[in-house]
């Protein structure tokens, strides 16, 4: 083995990577407007809700009330008249509408509890379950405010102090970068590595290389040292330029130390790349194997879902996958600030887990070769 080799047929599939248009769409779509999507367009969340207002009772209550539905949760409402109501909800105009009745606030003020009519489209399933203890929330917030100012209310004796660590404005797009970036990490180093090793099959240029004095050693690792460099290069610039640049997204840690994890777990990764390429005998095989790998590995990871939630069954296996520790030490860096006192153990356990992954590729893709010789 020579590292000149290693170096060499790296360089081979950098050249070869530039020359492929899709997966250089691919990557640049991964890191930019992926990026920029999921932030701000999370569909699980309340996100710039339309929202119309039937406002019947035109008095300075109501007038509270219609102020208090402010982006970015809601958008700003709209007055429509009673007659508007059922035509707008029926062409999906908006996702609420709330309907003030005539003589509200006179009501509310004699004590007599007046009900408010809130229309939700259901067809928006998560939004309409999330948004209706928005709306009622600021309703009653609202109502509560007011009527403190013309009667005395009696006050709950303890009082509740709330502080938000790590995300001060419970912003959600903030999570949503974070975690996208670490998916996409994650993917595409499957993704190249793959694709790297099934082109170079489909156009019979495997074979060149076995007559060449290298090993399938220097072949393996030019590989993942080059598919990794172009996701961690990519990673850095989402971190700089779309997360903190554009999406104005706090990170609280030092981002060379969560490269250098995200390069243990491209390690891990790419390795693993190589795995699912030597089993697939075409690209889509590999496509349809990928989704049965992927797909579970970023569910089950953490990223998503805590681990808390899921079975103990199922966090203990996921302990084996290396994104598992990946998703921990990035939330940990990122969000927390950890510094690598508190992230060593997840260091520890990515070389160990890409370091057996690497292991079982090797001799999976030195059985291959022999097979084709």
């Amino acid at each position: 083995m020579q590292w000149a080799n290693i170096l060499h047929l790296g360089v081979k599939e950098l050249r070869s990577l530039s020359r492929d248009p899709i997966m250089l769409f691919l990557i640049v779509y991964a890191f930019t407007f992926a990026i920029y999507t999921a932030a701000t367009a999370m569909p699980e969340t309340l996100n710039r809700a339309p929202i119309a207002i039937v406002d019947e009772d035109r008095s300075p209550l109501s007038q509270r009330i219609i102020d208090a539905f402010r982006p970015p949760y809601f958008a700003a409402p709209m007055l429509i008249t009673q007659k508007e109501m059922d035509s707008r909800m029926d062409e999906g105009l908006n996702t609420f509408v709330l309907d003030i009745p005539p003589d509200f606030q006179r009501d509310v003020l004699a004590g007599r509890a007046p009900a408010i009519q809130l229309n939700i489209d259901a067809t928006q399933m998560t939004q309409a379950l999330n948004g209706t203890g928005y709306v009622q929330t600021i309703v009653n917030d609202e109502v509560r405010a007011f009527i403190q100012r013309y009667k005395d209310v009696q006050r709950v004796p303890v009082n509740l102090t709330v502080r938000s660590r790590f995300n001060a404005e419970l912003n959600k797009s903030w999570f949503g970068a974070i975690v996208e970036v670490i998916d996409n990490i994650t993917m595409l180093s499957i993704i190249l590595t793959g694709a790297a090793l099934i082109r170079e099959r489909e156009h019979a240029t495997v074979e060149h290389l076995l007559v060449m004095p290298i090993t399938p050693f220097e072949i393996m690792t030019s590989k993942v040292w080059a598919m990794g460099l172009v996701v961690l290069a990519a990673s850095a610039f989402s971190l700089a330029v779309i997360v903190q640049g554009v999406l104005s997204v706090p990170v609280q840690g030092s981002i060379p130390l969560f490269l250098v994890g995200a390069a243990l777990h491209l390690f891990a990764m790419t390795s693993m790349g190589i795995f699912l390429a030597t089993i697939a005998r075409s690209m889509p095989q590999f496509g349809l194997l990928l989704m049965l790998v992927l797909l579970p590995l970023q569910m089950l990871s953490g990223g998503m879902t805590p681990r808390e939630s899921m079975p103990e069954f199922v966090q203990y296996l996921m302990l084996a996958a290396p994104n598992t520790h990946f998703v921990m030490l990035a939330q940990s860096i990122l969000f927390r600030g950890a510094g690598l006192s508190v992230v060593w153990p997840q260091f520890v356990s990515l070389v160990l887990i890409g370091s057996a992954l690497f292991g079982i590729a090797l001799a999976r893709f030195r059985r291959t070769i022999t097979l084709m010789t």
